[in-house]
C-alpha cells in the first residue's frame, strides 16, 4: 500500500492577518494601527520620579527631627540655668536654715538658751558655727572635691535600711508635726549625714547606735538650699559595717503649692472645701 502524505490545510493569508502580525512585531499587543492601539503601547516608566519623591520626604523627616531634639536641648539648658540662677539668689547656707520659716531651722527660737542668758552669747555661738562651716568647705576645697552635701548626689557612705514616719496635721493653721526614725547602715566612715529637706523647721535631731547603745553626740546642723539637704555634722564618725539610728522632729507648713506636704481645694454647692 502506498502511503500519502497528509498536508493541513491552513486557511487562505489575509491581508488582515498580515497586519495583525506586524503590529504584534512593533509591540501594540496586536491591535490593528490607529488611535488605539498608539493608547495601548507601553508607556514610559515613573521610577526615578518616585525616587526623587522619597528622597524628600526623608530628607524632611530627618530635618524635623533634628529640630525637634536642638529645641529639647534649648530647654534642658535653659532649665538648668533657671535652677543655677535660683540657687545663686538664695545665696550661701546660713545656720539659721533654708529661711522659708520664722526662726532657726537648727533649732526653735530660745531653745538650747538658759533663761536669763543675754542675747549676745546666743549670736556668738552662731558666729563660731558659720566659721566653722567656712573652715570645713575651705578644707574641701584644698582636698578639690566637693563636700557631700553640694553634690548632686547624695553620698553613698550610708545606707537606709528602715523608715518610720509619723504625722500630725493641724488644718486650723495648715501646719504639720512629723518624727522620722531612719535605721542606717555604714558603708564608709564619716562624721556626716546627709538627707533631702526643703522648707522644713528642725527641733531636734538624734543619732544612738543600735537603737538602745548611747547616743553619738550631733556637733551641729545646717540646711544648704542649693541641694535642697538637711546636714548632720557628729563630733565623731561612724564605725562601718555598724547600725545606727537617726531621729528627726520636725515641722513646716502643709504648702499651697505642689511640693512636699501640699493641699488643695474644690467648689460643692459653692462652699469651698
Amino acid at each position: 500500500m502506498a502511503l500519502e502524505e497528509k498536508r493541513e490545510k491552513r486557511p487562505p493569508v489575509t491581508p488582515m492577518m498580515i497586519e495583525e502580525e506586524a503590529a504584534l512585531r512593533n509591540g501594540s499587543r496586536g491591535l490593528p494601527p490607529g488611535p488605539w492601539a498608539e493608547a495601548a503601547g507601553p508607556r514610559p516608566r515613573t521610577t526615578e520620579r518616585h525616587i526623587a519623591v522619597h528622597k524628600r520626604l526623608v530628607l524632611g523627616f530627618a530635618v524635623s527631627i533634628l529640630a525637634l531634639l536642638a529645641v529639647t536641648m534649648i530647654a534642658v539648658l535653659l532649665s538648668v540655668r533657671f535652677e543655677e540662677c535660683g540657687a545663686a539668689a538664695d545665696g550661701p547656707p546660713r545656720a539659721g536654715g533654708n529661711g522659708s520659716l520664722s526662726g532657726a531651722a537648727r533649732q526653735p527660737p530660745g531653745a538650747g538658751q538658759t533663761p536669763g542668758r543675754p542675747e549676745e552669747e546666743a549670736r556668738g555661738g552662731e558666729a563660731a558655727e558659720e566659721e566653722e562651716e567656712e573652715e570645713e568647705e575651705e578644707e574641701w576645697q584644698r582636698r578639690r572635691e566637693l563636700p557631700p552635701w553640694a553634690r548632686p548626689r547624695l553620698p553613698r557612705h550610708l545606707r537606709p535600711l528602715h523608715y518610720n514616719l509619723m504625722l500630725s496635721a493641724f488644718m486650723e493653721n495648715f501646719t504639720f508635726s512629723g518624727e522620722v526614725n531612719v535605721q542606717l547602715e555604714v558603708r564608709n566612715a564619716s562624721r556626716y549625714i546627709v538627707l533631702h529637706a526643703h522648707r522644713m523647721h528642725i527641733e531636734a535631731v538624734r543619732v544612738a547606735e543600735d537603737k538602745l547603745a548611747g547616743g553619738v553626740r550631733v556637733a551641729r546642723t545646717f540646711f544648704y538650699p542649693q541641694t535642697q539637704v538637711f546636714v548632720v555634722v557628729l563630733n565623731r564618725s561612724l564605725e562601718v559595717q555598724r547600725s545606727y539610728n537617726l531621729k528627726i522632729i520636725y515641722n513646716a507648713l502643709i504648702e499651697n503649692e505642689l511640693l512636699g506636704f501640699f493641699r488643695s481645694s474644690y467648689v460643692l454647692h459653692g462652699e469651698r472645701r
